[in-house]
């Protein structure tokens, strides 16, 4: 009995030491990481690039300028649908943890045990304070001494400042894809709306973003983004935040992402725009006209602009035909998808509603036409495919524009 109570003071003796040892270890590994931490207390005055914004006289949007597209909103001006379906994505404990979450890093750490070895990346465990301290304060390399970094910041982060602020932070900060920072900007480019007219399909969807906006590319990606935004729906109905019911119609919508055009919003209007963006950069330099988040009222009525660029074009119009026809642009194989081939001659600028056409077929009367399909935000050729018919009444203006010239009696003279 004696040795049996000697042997677990012994056994009591050496876990005393492991434990003071490992307290030891842990508290000098917080100093050494401690020691060079940046200096958290600069996100109270935070002032993010913001984009610059050009108006027309009424008001209507013009233009806008940045090297990073981001619209700043308080935390009080973002709804509590895109907020909720955030925190659902991608910290549902947000509220509870001291920015750690000591079960989040329990489970990461066990795959991590799990998947020893292998060529997966390890599997994150950061809450939204974390992602703040990474994205404001640190880098994106994959490292212990950064997740530790990380987490001592979080904790200083939380003490710091108000969950509001924190959310603030992120949901102004974080890359959305398409050149997006913060969801006012993302809602606008992905939906062209603003935040507060968001659907649950629409806000959880672009809290499905930030685990990588390249993996759930509308476009090249759509039913990972589809599988994606649904997981994100399922999320904020497990936590309460929308009802079942709301959940599966939301989920049966469809993705229909309708991109913000990045230039001129005036289709009539791009060299204003430009003459405005260089007189900007000319009197308050570049910094101020791409990160300076200007508010630029200008002269232009958007009525007279649509008029005058009709009448500039119909006498450009008038002048081509009496000039006579100068030949196509170039020849190509129409044969397999002619739309591809086609897409990659480079369009003409400011020519709308006019575009590139290549011929398909000809005969006495009229010619058979495919019309130049446009390109999602991707990049890549859309898969519609618009032909149309030019008759021979279309292509009679059509004389050589040097030359004898002869009345012209059938398409195949012309096309």
């Amino acid at each position: 009995m004696k040795l049996m109570l000697r042997f677990l003071g012994f056994l009591f003796a050496v876990g005393t030491i492991f434990f003071i040892v490992g307290i030891a270890a842990t508290a000098g590994l917080l100093w050494h990481f401690s020691k060079d931490l940046p200096d958290y207390s600069q996100l109270q005055d935070y002032e993010p690039p913001v984009m610059t914004r050009v108006h027309a006289a009424d008001g209507s949007l013009l233009a806008e300028y940045a090297k990073e597209r981001r619209l700043y909103l308080p935390i009080q001006a973002v709804p509590k649908l895109v907020i909720n379906a955030f925190v659902a994505a991608e910290d549902k404990n947000f509220y509870q943890h001291p920015g750690i979450d000591i079960y989040g890093i329990m489970r990461a750490g066990m795959l991590y045990v799990e998947n020893y070895g292998s060529s997966r990346r390890p599997q994150g465990a950061s809450t939204i304070t974390q992602q703040v301290a990474k994205n404001f304060l640190l880098t994106n390399e994959v490292s212990f001494e950064r997740k530790i970094k990380e987490a001592l910041l979080a904790l200083r982060i939380e003490r710091t400042y108000s969950k509001q602020k924190i959310l603030e932070l992120y949901l102004n900060e974080i890359y959305l894809g398409f050149g997006a920072y913060g969801v006012a900007a993302a809602s606008l480019l992905y939906f062209d709306k603003s935040v507060h007219e968001l659907t649950i399909a629409e806000a959880a969807y672009l809290a499905a973003l930030p685990k990588g906006p390249n993996n759930y590319n509308p476009f090249r990606r759509h039913d990972e983004a589809v599988s994606r935004r649904n997981y994100v729906i399922d999320r904020m109905a497990e936590d309460g935040y929308i009802t079942a019911d709301a959940a599966e119609k939301a989920k049966k919508e469809p993705l229909n992402v309708t991109a913000r055009p990045t230039g001129a919003h005036i289709f009539t209007a791009e060299y204003f725009a430009e003459e405005v963006r260089r007189y900007l950069y000319d009197n308050y330099g570049e910094q101020k006209l791409y990160e300076g988040g200007l508010s630029v009222r200008t002269t232009l009525d958007p009525k007279l602009q649509v008029l005058a660029r009709k009448t500039m074009l119909n006498g450009l119009v008038n002048f081509d035909e009496g000039t006579g026809y100068r030949g196509a642009v170039g020849t190509l194989d129409v044969s397999g998808d002619w739309g591809v081939k086609l897409a990659d001659i480079k369009a003409l600028d400011d020519i709308d509603p006019w575009r590139m056409a290549v011929v398909l077929q000809v005969d006495d009367q009229s010619a058979r036409i495919g019309l130049q399909p446009a390109r999602d935000p991707s990049g890549a050729v859309l898969k519609d495919r618009d032909v149309g018919i030019v008759p021979l009444d279309g292509v009679k203006w059509a004389k050589p524009a040097s030359g004898p010239a002869k009345p012209i009696q059938k398409v195949g003279q012309v096309l």
